[in-house]
């Protein structure tokens, strides 16, 4: 009788862990979510490296200003 009901438990736990995993394969969010992450981080190099390519050339402008002072 204990092993009927163990069995009973497990295919308990086994309908309600396929369930879940169900629900999570057809889950978009975490697609989205890394979309939105990629996004961010290319959004991010862009800036940095408009900021140093800007940072130079207002640095060798300033400097060019001093030195015709």
């Amino acid at each position: 009788m204990l092993r009927a009901t163990q069995r009973i438990k497990d295919s308990k736990i086994m309908f309600e862990y396929l369930k879940t995993w169900l629900a999570l394969k057809t889950d978009r969010r975490a697609v989205t979510a890394l979309e939105y992450g990629v996004i961010a981080g290319v959004l991010a190099v862009v800036v940095v490296t408009a900021f140093n390519t800007l940072g130079t050339g207002l640095n060798n402008a300033f400097t060019n200003v001093s030195n015709q002072l």
